[in-house]
């Protein structure tokens, strides 16, 4: 049996439990896929995106919403050794992958930024959302996981003062008619990992010139580590506590927080604080 289809079995075998049932309940759950919908599977050369093609692969050729899909490499710049890693893994794992080049890399290192890596995420969202509109795709599909999900959700208690997370969907707020979408949301980083161990695969990281840089500084990438050694050190006392966290933010009490905000007002519990007693008396 080829690689790619030895591959692709395990998804769905091996696992399924792990991997291909979340995939499903996701794209299920949150509404993700809709028929006739042309989506672009989008591959930056990680394990998480990767596995991303494999899955949208099997479901396009046998799921029951019947769909397109378009597996699409950004090159922002790189190096040689990671361009041909990109590559390589693309044929052991049988997508056909269409890459287009841009200068990420290159104006990134010329700008006065202390988040360089930020500014880089920024400016591939904005060459994504341009090619999926120039090869007439509706939806953008991005590899992140579960645990992406509760990492931003402590990122932003802890470090931007509100409680949101990173959304299933969500609309382009700058490219109408697009949609961005996230079908390995509930899967877990440390069953890809396995996946990625079990089939002998080795994909690239961020493979920019500013990793190491992000890992010193104080910004996303450095600040996202911290939460993935808290989340590892809480695992230990309570092994449920990333799934308490995603569960919390599907069960939240209104009337048990001081404010909230909505469309970008705000509105304080005191608004109608005095109505509700009136109300009970």
């Amino acid at each position: 049996m080829e690689k790619y289809k030895e591959i692709e079995r395990s998804i769905i075998t091996k696992y399924r439990k792990e991997i291909w049932s979340k995939f499903v309940k996701a794209i299920s759950e949150y509404e993700l896929i809709k028929e006739n919908d042309n989506i672009m599977v989008c591959i930056s050369g990680g394990k998480d995106s990767f596995l991303l093609a494999k899955c949208m692969q099997e479901l396009e050729r046998h799921g029951k919403v019947k769909f397109k899909a378009r597996y699409v490499v950004m090159d922002p710049g790189y190096s040689d050794y990671n361009r041909e890693l990109i590559l390589e893994n693309a044929k052991i794992l049988n997508i056909p992958i269409e890459m287009f080049q841009s200068d990420i890399f290159e104006v990134v290192t010329n700008m006065d930024s202390n988040s360089p890596c930020y500014m880089c995420a920024r400016m591939r969202r904005g060459f994504l959302y341009n090619k999926a509109k120039e090869i007439g795709c509706n939806k953008i599909a991005l590899g992140h996981h579960f645990d992406d999900v509760i990492e931003t959700t402590l990122l932003s208690m802890f470090y931007g003062s509100e409680v949101k997370t990173m959304m299933p969907k969500l609309h382009s707020d700058n490219f109408e008619g697009l949609e961005l979408i996230r079908p390995l949301y509930l899967v877990k980083e440390e069953d890809i990992i396995s996946y990625c161990n079990t089939n002998k695969l080795t994909f690239i990281n961020c493979a920019c010139k500013f990793t190491e840089d992000c890992s010193l500084t104080n910004d996303g990438t450095s600040k996202r580590k911290e939460m993935k050694e808290l989340i590892k050190s809480l695992r230990k006392v309570n092994k449920n506590v990333d799934y308490n966290i995603y569960k919390a933010l599907d069960n939240i009490n209104l009337d048990c927080v001081l404010g909230v905000k909505k469309h970008g007002k705000y509105k304080s519990f005191l608004e109608e604080y005095d109505d509700l007693d009136k109300k009970a008396n």
